[in-house]
């Protein structure tokens, strides 16, 4: 798309003053257009054609790598590196140049110098892969000549999945800028002060460039319950098997699973010691609960983490592990005591089967 304006002046200040009209007129191209620009607007002569344009880098500011779960803000820094590779001449150079022609040739390649110069910079920031989701949405950086990096960096807040795997993920930076295609210039005559009448038209293009950025999630311990065992029955004490497998990357050693018993649960028993975990390998956990009389007979979450030491001799916690458990109505009085009563018959069963063995031993000596 091209971008054609024109501007009459004498001075290289008016066309840094254009630049923020032309950065606007940039994005509003990318909208639906109320008016055409006209199809052509030749107002003088093309001396040159020069070739290069803008060139834009791009550089994470600090560190790139995160851990899973982490909300975090990235820094950009832009750099343009743009240069002019060549450049043709467009005139007969057989037919000897006047005095306005070589002041107009002049003039015209003082503003080609000006191609290099990124214009409206816009950043758009996207994620190649589900794990990593970019919160932002477009950034503005200016505009850059060649040679230059942005003032204050460009930022984009990114979610990392608690899912998310070890290892690299790529974010693709896409920009657009304005940049400057070609310039035709005329002027009436050459003076001691300049030329006057001096006529400048200016060709804008839309260029764009995806780089891609590289973002790191660290190897770590994760954990899962893979198996919760135990009855809890309103009213009662209970023992609570939990299960944890270390699904992540990295060993663990001497760790400790810490509960936070709510209601209708309450314990004076709220850790538990499960040692070093390999890779892909489970410890269990054994805690003794308290459930209130009120329970309800449902699934209850009981919050847990897991305190240990990582392979860098770090202490680490990890992020919040749920325990899924189902509490039992109260036992009423009279189950209660039917149950004393069987246990009361069982035990009789069992002493009167033991006086009779020995009661035979005897005989038979």
């Amino acid at each position: 798309m091209k971008i054609k304006t024109r501007i009459n002046t004498n001075s290289n200040s008016n066309i840094k003053k254009m630049l923020p009209l032309i950065a606007a007129l940039l994005i509003l191209t990318a909208m639906p257009a109320q008016a055409a620009f006209p199809e052509y607007f030749d107002i003088g002569e093309n001396y040159y054609t020069v070739y290069g344009g803008p060139n834009l880098t791009a550089t994470v500011l600090g560190d790139t790598e995160f851990s899973r779960g982490d909300t975090t803000t990235i820094s950009i820094n832009l750099m343009n590196k743009g240069f002019i590779t060549g450049f043709k001449t467009e005139k007969d150079l057989s037919i000897p140049a006047s005095d306005l022609d070589q002041k107009l040739q002049s003039t015209e390649m003082s503003y080609e110098a000006q191609k290099t110069t990124a214009i409206g910079i816009v950043g758009f920031l996207t994620s190649l892969d589900p794990a990593v989701k970019v919160k932002s949405g477009q950034q503005e950086a200016g505009s850059l000549p060649s040679g230059q990096q942005t003032e204050n960096p460009i930022q984009y807040t990114i979610e990392i999945s608690n899912n998310a795997q070890a290892g690299t993920y790529p974010l693709l930076l896409t920009l657009m800028y304005g940049y400057q295609e070609n310039i035709q210039i005329s002027g009436d005559n050459e003076t001691n002060i300049g030329i006057t009448n001096l006529e400048v038209g200016m060709w804008y293009e839309i260029g764009s460039q995806n780089i891609t950025i590289q973002i790191s999630v660290k190897e770590e311990a994760r954990f899962e319950v893979t198996d919760v065992s135990g009855e809890l029955v309103a009213d009662e004490e209970g023992m609570l098997s939990v299960t944890y497998k270390n699904v992540g990357s990295l060993p663990i050693k001497d760790a400790i699973v810490r509960i936070s018993a709510s209601d209708p649960f309450s314990t004076t028993d709220d850790q538990a010691f499960i040692g070093s975990i390999a890779p892909g390998e489970s410890a269990v956990a054994l805690f003794n609960l308290k459930v209130d009389e009120t329970a309800t007979t449902k699934m209850y979450g009981i919050n847990s983490e897991i305190k240990y030491e990582d392979v860098d001799g770090h202490d680490r916690i990890s992020d919040n592990i749920k325990i899924q458990v189902e509490t039992l109505p109260a036992v009423s009085t009279a189950e209660k005591l039917k149950n004393v009563l069987w246990i009361g018959v069982v035990i009789v069963l069992l002493i009167v089967i033991s006086m009779g063995v020995r009661f035979y031993k005897n005989k038979q000596e």
